[in-house]
């Protein structure tokens, strides 16, 4: 396993704070749509605790439609370089090339990218040939499709291929191991089953030697374990799978909720290496 990602020492827990500049996000669309808005969103985060920003110009929620790759452009560029410039480790969440050299140049370090870079044709060459690193997320379907009816045999074993793949694709275009990260991409074409079979086998994907990334921060299927809550009514289910994934092996857990997170990774760490 590596010891670091994105020069980002894996001794403890990484969180990822997320900075939706959306009108539609699932969970907190609009609340940092305006540039400005982001940019202190992104600054209270890194105070709460954040180790990675993870910034976004287009919705992937389930049902979302998609936005040209120049509005998405307009929208995350300023963002990521006023973030970058104080030296945050940014991370940009796209399935677009362009938006990829775009964020890249102005200062992303992680191309966190939804279709693990089959989304896009020029995506791979692109990510190898600015040698910054990378989250491969499985996704079965489109965004617009995907809930409709996910179907697996073995969805550990499905969706751990999947990404073994996908790595040796990357190291095939010339990417170091070290540089990539892995996400079973919860809730993106995956029934509440699928979601819960995921996260208690995590440990499987850790074999294939790069971090683990969860992202179950206010996502529907704690609200179908539950009493249907709203999204932001989900702070305790998303801390209570965020651990479990950690117990099964995550490193990064990408989140909304950063203070809250924080406190609880933290409590837990010290609860495990106790003694």
């Amino acid at each position: 396993m590596a010891s670091e990602f994105a020069g980002l020492n894996l001794d403890r827990p990484l969180i990822m704070g997320i900075i939706n500049v959306t009108p539609d996000s699932f969970s907190d669309g609009g609340e940092a749509f305006v540039g400005d808005d982001a940019i202190k969103r992104g600054r209270v985060l890194i105070e709460q605790g954040a180790d990675i920003l993870d910034i976004g110009g287009e919705s992937t929620r389930p049902g979302a439609a998609a936005v040209s790759q120049d509005e998405e452009k307009a929208r995350i560029e300023p963002v990521v370089r006023a973030l970058a410039d104080t030296g945050v480790v940014v991370s940009i969440d796209t399935r677009h090339a362009s938006v990829m050299e775009a964020a890249i140049n102005a200062g992303a370090s992680i191309v966190n990218d939804v279709t693990a870079l089959q989304g896009d044709p020029r995506s791979l060459d692109v990510v190898a040939g600015a040698g910054v690193s990378l989250v491969l997320m499985h996704m079965q379907g489109e965004p617009q499709t995907m809930q409709s009816n996910p179907q697996y045999g073995d969805v550990v074993g499905e969706v751990r291929n999947y990404l073994k793949a996908r790595v040796m694709a990357c190291e095939a275009a010339g990417m170091d191991r070290r540089q990539i990260a892995i996400d079973p991409g919860i809730g993106f074409g995956k029934t509440t089953e699928h979601n819960l079979l995921l996260i208690k086998h995590l440990a499987e994907f850790t074999q294939l030697g790069c971090p683990v990334m969860l992202g179950v921060s206010r996502k529907s299927f704690i609200a179908r374990l539950s009493a249907d809550e709203p999204p932001k009514q989900r702070l305790a289910g998303s801390l209570a799978a965020g651990l479990a994934g950690l117990a099964s092996g995550a490193t990064i857990l990408r989140v909304h909720d950063v203070a809250e997170t924080r406190q609880a990774v933290s409590v837990w760490q010290a609860i495990t290496t106790a003694g």
